[in-house]
């Protein structure tokens, strides 16, 4: 992977980590249109990747997350871990399976497609919010909203829809819900970014390596890695800002059409061959 294609691919990540069009499936289709996909350190990467994405949530909304047991926010860890504990119990036994669904198009093409159709009708379907903040969630609605992200195990679907589809079925308001899928990517992020890193094997020529590994294994990759982060940092903290104030005036219905139509066109390509 070339510096400009880890740019690229960072630039991708920090826009679409956090809005409901899959980050994941937007980076595989980039792989695949850059001829990188099957590359072991781009699959580490797209994940690694995460790190920048992830302490962008912790600069923008650093009172929730810095000394809580000082100011009385340790419940709010507390609702995190609860929120988390699908994802890492799920993502643990379906390991293998999730990373061959992370090797196809097709996968990513028809989730996209429909997601887009549920966001179109996401806002009718739960309009009468009780949950304003934050504070009001309780250990059992973090709970249901974990279950909810596990969909986004299936690439395409999109964390945060997922996650934020959850949070409004459990009677939060838009703006809310969003806010607790950002803080719930924290947690499960860093444990697949973690876990990438120093705990999976990648066959790297029929030699298994720990994610770190093949970071350092080259200056190039090394240096992918830290620009890479930084580039997804920068980009995902405008896109999060942008999300949050567009969301609570208009809604889900213009990325519920931006997906169905990347949905269509992706599809398209694919019966084209034009990508595979």
């Amino acid at each position: 992977m070339s510096i400009i294609e880890a740019v690229i691919i960072a630039i991708i990540e920090g826009i679409t980590e956090y809005l409901p069009v899959s980050s994941t499936g937007h980076m595989i289709i980039a792989s695949s249109f850059m001829g990188i996909e099957k590359e072991e350190f781009t699959k580490l990467f797209e994940v690694a990747i995460q790190l920048g994405a992830i302490l962008a949530v912790v600069v923008l909304y650093w009172k929730k997350f810095i000394d809580p047991i000082k100011t009385g926010r340790l419940k709010f860890y507390f609702k995190l871990l609860i929120g988390v504990i699908p994802a890492l119990l799920l993502g643990f036994l379906f390991s293998d399976k999730i990373d061959e669904m992370l090797e196809s198009p097709t996968t990513v093409a028809v989730s996209l497609l429909v997601g887009g159709v549920v966001l179109l009708f996401i806002d009718k379907a739960f309009n009468n919010p009780v949950i304003h903040s934050e504070k009001e969630i309780t250990y059992g609605k973090s709970f249901m909203t974990g279950l909810w992200q596990c969909i986004a195990m299936i690439p395409g679907v999109s964390r945060s829809a997922a996650s934020i589809i959850g949070g409004m079925q459990q009677g939060l308001t838009r703006g809310a819900a969003a806010e607790f899928s950002f803080f719930l990517a924290v947690p499960t992020m860093a444990a697949a970014t973690l876990y990438s890193l120093f705990l999976k094997k990648w066959n790297m020529g029929g030699t298994e390596q720990k994610g770190y590994e093949l970071i350092v294994q080259s200056q190039e990759n090394t240096i992918a890695f830290i620009v890479g982060n930084v580039v997804a940092f920068v980009v995902a903290v405008i896109a999060i800002k942008f999300f949050i104030n567009y969301l609570k005036k208009y809604g889900f219905k213009i990325f519920g059409w931006y997906r169905i139509i990347v949905g269509i066109i992706l599809l398209i390509l694919l019966w084209k061959g034009a990508i595979g």
